[in-house]
């Protein structure tokens, strides 16, 4: 999909019909380009398009590239975010003086935001770098309200961990409850781990922008850049202490489960220990000697009953004294 826009200073983004004249667009976004897009974009800028395979590259210098006229950049995309699920790939950027083309392989929440956003407000100045900055900020935005909604579900879990009577559940239950914490828990790291990767995509590209294209910023512009770099550095911050906080939730977790694994052994060794005493009583009186003065006993049946009853209990009332059950 191919779609082009032309910008003018204090109007809003406009879209060009789908055979306009790329030549004149200011921006030319490629969604899952086919080859003949790429080719027409080529054709009209006569800059490269690359391939998905090439924009996945992680290399700094397949990242950060530019070649005297044109910015060739590439970094992690996170989007398509479902609840807890999102998936990454990767985002390309050609930018010029003139022109900015974007190459991107999936929808992506932030740049669907920008454009609604930009084809009803006015921009400040127009340019390709004034539109560049803009859908940096825009994606700098997202990775911020990502990393919220993370917040939001490890703070949930913590509840659920520590506040909810996860230890008052049995069984299957309590299996599946803490199966779940896990998974959770899990997902939220690597949502935290694709977002800490965009995060350094344009933490990489802000400076390599800012210093091969100085000519092209003026101050506002660059004031902008100075703030996206500090965004991105404490974003990188907060996703560092979400990352603490997970981990403590999976070690508590964890914590958890060996507890209830610990327990159950407990058990399994008190009934082990519990059924010694009545299993020797009642195979020193099961073995079928001629000479056994028990046997003549009119009270050695409830004698030998008494006797596996108290050498079940007393064990019990042992552990129960010393605070073992």
């Amino acid at each position: 999909m191919l779609n082009a826009y032309v910008a003018a200073v204090g109007q809003p983004l406009t879209e060009m019909p789908a055979d306009g004249d790329l030549s004149t667009a200011q921006w030319i976004d490629l969604f899952e380009p086919t080859e003949e897009e790429k080719q027409r974009v080529c054709n009209a800028t006569g800059l490269r398009i690359a391939s998905m395979e090439e924009l996945d590259e992680i290399e700094n210098s397949s990242r950060l590239a530019f070649d005297g006229t044109a910015l060739y950049l590439s970094m992690p995309l996170v989007a398509k975010v479902d609840g807890m699920e999102a998936n990454t790939k990767p985002l390309g950027f050609v930018v010029t003086k003139d022109r900015i083309i974007t190459i991107r392989f999936i929808r992506s929440a932030a740049l669907h935001n920008f454009l609604d956003q930009m084809q009803r407000a006015p921009l400040e100045s127009g340019s390709a770098m004034d539109i560049f900055i803009l859908v940096l900020e825009s994606i700098t935005d997202r990775m911020a309200d990502i990393l919220e909604r993370v917040r939001d579900e490890l703070d949930r879990i913590s509840k659920q961990i520590f506040t909810e009577d996860t230890a008052g559940m049995r069984g299957r239950k309590q299996d599946l409850e803490l199966q779940n914490v896990i998974k959770a828990i899990g997902r939220a790291g690597d949502q935290m781990s694709r977002v800490r990767d965009s995060l350094l995509g344009i933490g990489r590209i802000v400076p390599f922008t800012a210093q091969v294209a100085a000519p092209w910023i003026d101050r506002d512009l660059r004031d902008r850049m100075k703030s996206i770099r500090q965004d991105v550095a404490s974003l990188s911050d907060y996703d560092m202490h979400l990352n603490g906080k997970m981990q403590f939730l999976l070690d508590a977790t964890l914590g958890l489960i060996n507890t209830t694994q610990n327990n159950i052994i407990k058990v399994l060794t008190v009934v082990s220990v519990v059924g010694v005493p009545p299993t020797l009583v009642a195979s020193i009186y099961g073995m079928n000697f001629k000479d056994m003065p028990e046997l003549n006993w009119a009270f050695g049946y409830p004698y030998g009953l008494t006797l596996i009853v108290l050498s079940a209990v007393l064990p019990l009332v042992w552990f129960r004294m010393r605070g073992w059950l």
